[in-house]
């Protein structure tokens, strides 16, 4: 193998242009089948040198540009990086920082795209404004597409967030897709901005949300609960949200910035009337208080009395079917009710009599 080619290996990322020269489907297929079977050997093996890459050609029975091109694509991928050991020898990359170098950069300057157009936007607005005094901005409502692009708009807003950060984070159809979303905001922890969250009273009880719930309180954010979590959304400083939701077909997420300063300041009101009735989470607390699950059974019970099913109260209130089925078990059974519809009518009736359940 030349030295030219091995000399190739730490050239500078072609980003914006094709990481594969080939034309259809088939052929970037192909160059990813190389890439994991690649990088599979060098997470097998530890690490790669480049006086070894015959060898991994003999191994594979690829040729020796082959192997080059295959590790020239995973150096791109930021799947493989050298770490400053004589020989240049090359190691794997932990596939989600891989992702976080590779997109971050990308994500940042949508943002910043959208950021110069908004701006343009409210010039030439502002110019309207003061040639006919009738026509006043009131704000915008955009909308967003895409984890790449929320996640640029977030982390932008949270670079420059410095007084309150307030978020509503509601069970979700994709609880891993909204958790790395509202990732990009938590940074702002660390500066010391006052970060408020409500949940919904079953993120209290699943091993995996109370270890985040608890990262966050050990980083200074007040955390409390409530039965139900309306839609997701998330305000900075009191005068941007991103109001979040899900494209038509369901699959990808979707989001509206919002800065007309009507609706973020309703948005900042119903988030302080359901911050005043939610009841707080402290870091080691581990399962329902009383008080919680008081509030749980009589929401469970409370739909139940409408006719919904078993999977529409486990959606309303964003948790499993196994699990309401569960709750609603014990409900009937601390109630003494025979039936779905008369443990809604009874807890309806202690709900308006002041009364606690199962007395």
């Amino acid at each position: 193998m030349s030295t030219e080619a091995l000399s190739r290996i730490s050239w500078t990322p072609r980003f914006g242009g094709r990481l594969v020269e080939d034309d259809g489907i088939d052929a970037q297929d192909r160059v990813n089948a190389q890439c994991i079977e690649v990088y599979h050997y060098i997470v097998r093996h530890g690490a790669i040198v480049p006086s070894g890459f015959d060898r991994v050609a003999v191994e594979l029975g690829w040729t020796g540009p082959e192997v080059v091109s295959t590790i020239m694509q995973l150096v791109e991928l930021r799947l493989l990086r050298t770490d400053g050991a004589v020989g240049g020898r090359l190691v794997p990359v932990d596939p989600q920082y891989a992702a976080t170098l590779l997109v971050s950069p990308i994500e940042r300057a949508i943002y910043q795209q959208r950021e110069l157009a908004d701006q343009l936007r409210e010039r030439i607005d502002s110019i309207a404004g003061a040639r006919d005094s009738a026509v006043v901005p009131g704000g915008s409502i955009d909308r967003l597409e895409g984890v790449a692009e929320l996640r640029g708009l977030l982390k932008q807003a949270a670079d420059v967030c410095r007084d309150e950060l307030v978020v509503l984070r509601p069970s979700h159809d994709d609880d891993e897709v909204l958790d790395r979303l509202l990732e990009a905001c938590h940074g702002v922890l660390d500066r010391g901005v006052s970060v408020r969250i409500i949940s919904p009273h079953r993120s209290r009880a699943g091993f995996a949300s109370r270890a985040k719930s608890r990262r966050l309180i050990d980083g200074g954010a007040a955390i409390r609960t409530i039965s139900q979590v309306p839609q997701a959304s998330v305000v900075f400083d009191r005068s941007l949200a991103v109001v979040f939701g899900t494209s038509a077909d369901g699959l990808l997420p979707t989001g509206h910035r919002v800065r007309d300063e009507n609706v973020v300041r309703y948005l900042i009101e119903m988030f302080d009337q359901l911050w005043e009735g939610a009841a707080p989470l402290a870091a080691d607390e581990a399962g329902y208080a009383d008080e919680v699950a008081d509030d749980l059974q009589r929401s469970i019970a409370l739909l139940m009395a409408q006719g919904l099913t078993d999977e529409a109260v486990a959606r309303r209130l964003g948790m499993s079917v196994r699990t309401c089925r569960r709750h609603i078990a014990a409900l009937l059974r601390s109630l003494g009710s025979v039936s779905r519809f008369q443990a809604g009518v009874q807890v309806a009736t202690r709900f308006a009599t002041g009364s606690p359940l199962g007395t």
